[in-house]
């Protein structure tokens, strides 16, 4: 029996419009998540009041603040939805609201409200690990990615450049292929 039924999948956020409604800590720590693994995300930041450490943040990146209170207004041409506020209501109306237009909605600390989770993130060059615990503990997706980012060389980057170097060699089929990059890469373990 699955028990963890997410399907991970890596979003070219640059080419989505994302929403964070929130200016605190919290919509801190998640705009500071998402601009670490995609500097060049587009955002809007709706909040009634921003902390000075999230202004300072948005100012490095591509990144548009508003200060106003939440509306559904908000959402239009938005694909991607974070609710990061300090009130429960608020963020079950922007759940409700983002529901109700298809939207994909995060709604921090409350995993059944979420259509997605934001996991630990390891990043060398163009390799990416996505580390999840399906919403039970972010404190333990957090070690596993220090864990992670210590045990993967610092020189992965340049493996997976040669990789797709050679790749691009290989005569065949597509199964010719796989079965070649297979026996190179077998190794590796």
């Amino acid at each position: 029996m699955v028990k963890n039924e997410l399907y991970p999948i890596f979003l070219k956020v640059a080419e989505l419009e994302v929403l964070i409604v929130g200016g605190g800590n919290v919509a801190l720590e998640k705009l500071s998540f998402l601009l670490k693994s995609s500097p060049n995300a587009k955002v809007l930041v709706v909040s009634r009041d921003f902390d000075k450490e999230l202004l300072k943040l948005t100012s490095k990146f591509n990144v548009t603040t508003v200060k106003a209170i939440y509306s559904k207004a908000a959402l239009k041409n938005k694909q991607l939805v974070i609710a990061a506020t300090n009130n429960k209501e608020i963020n079950k109306q922007i759940y409700a609201d983002a529901k109700s237009e298809n939207i994909l909605i995060n709604v921090a600390d409350t995993p059944a409200l979420c259509d997605f989770y934001l996991g630990g993130i390891v990043t060398k060059g163009n390799i990416k690990v996505a580390i999840s615990t399906n919403g039970k503990s972010p404190t333990l997706a957090k070690r596993l990615r220090q864990f992670f980012e210590e045990v993967i060389p610092e020189n992965i980057d340049d493996l997976a450049e040669n990789l797709n170097s050679f790749r691009k060699t290989i005569k065949g089929d597509f199964e010719q292929k796989v079965i070649k990059l297979n026996k190179i890469t077998e190794k590796l373990l």
